[in-house]
């Protein structure tokens, strides 16, 4: 029902009176009238009885008053709520990144976003890019944070940085003081590295292929801190970004070279979801914090 034949009814009820109503909500009393007769037709029942002098709530009328003035307090408090999600004072923001981010990009992320907007409710999902691209589609997650390798043309993506991969070791690995290897001699290293699910091995292999690099692979693991604590611990390598390394100061990022490995990390968004005012101040943040990296 509208809020106004709403607002009408309890005017009326108030006063007990059309011409008294109509003065206080300043309209005509015809139309005072027949927005309250509307009402009534649309109920099925009579809500004032108006053979007398004064005008006089029905059975039905009383009944309802209960439930009208209920509903005008919800829509009070929803105009209120309206108002606070788009102050940022309530709301709640669905987000989801790839695996490697949470090493170095989400910790800062969400220690600046709760800092300024204590009041949002946030859920954080880590997963893979394409299930990133499915939540996004089916309306599941307002935004993602993956890289720029998009499936769907649905889904638009702005940068946030370039990302280089290294060879990552422990500072008790025989290569840990050097500052660059030649990626053919990659083939002569033992490492453990993602397993073929993540988007960060599709693009190791590619790289592999490229130039023809045939590593010994001794471990395949489907969890980046495990990786990281293998690393730590043995004196296998791996390959991953070099601020993950940056982040540890038991781990070492050796460059490779001649061709680095590098991708850009983007911010997806279904095209022409709506933005909240949560989405819009997330995604300006993203982009500030990871313009400091």
């Amino acid at each position: 029902m509208l809020a106004r034949h709403i607002q009408y009814f309890l005017a009326v009820a108030e006063h007990l009176s059309f011409t008294k109503a109509a003065a206080a909500l300043h309209v005509s009393q015809p139309a005072l009238s027949q927005q309250v007769r509307q009402l009534e037709e649309s109920l099925g029942a009579q809500l004032f009885d108006r053979s007398g002098r004064a005008t006089r709530l029905t059975d039905a009328g009383d009944v309802y008053l209960h439930y009208a003035r209920r509903a005008q307090q919800e829509l009070r408090e929803g105009k209120s709520t309206i108002h606070d999600v788009s102050d940022l004072s309530r709301g709640s923001l669905r987000v989801a990144v790839t695996p490697t981010f949470t090493t170095y990009l989400v910790g800062p992320l969400i220690e600046a976003f709760h800092f300024r907007y204590p009041n949002i409710t946030l859920n954080l999902k880590e997963i893979s890019q394409e299930r990133i691209e499915e939540l996004l589609l089916a309306g599941e997650l307002d935004v993602g944070i993956a890289f720029d390798e998009i499936n769907s043309p649905d889904i638009e993506a702005v940068s946030l940085l370039s990302e280089t991969l290294a060879l990552v070791v422990s500072r008790r690995h025989r290569l840990a003081e050097e500052r660059s290897i030649a990626s053919q001699a990659l083939s002569a290293e033992s490492m453990v590295l993602l397993s073929p699910e993540f988007a960060t091995r599709e693009q190791i292999d590619r790289y592999f292929r490229k130039h023809e690099i045939r590593p010994q692979v001794q471990m395949e693991v489907n969890a980046l801190g495990a990786v990281i604590e293998i690393i730590r611990r043995t004196t296998l390598s791996t390959l991953l970004p070099a601020r993950i390394a940056l982040a540890h100061d038991d781990l070492v990022a050796i460059t490779l070279e001649p061709e680095r490995l590098q991708r850009t990390a983007v911010l997806m968004r279904r095209k022409e979801a709506f933005l909240s005012a949560a989405v819009r101040v997330f995604i300006e943040l993203v982009k500030e914090v990871s313009s400091d990296l």
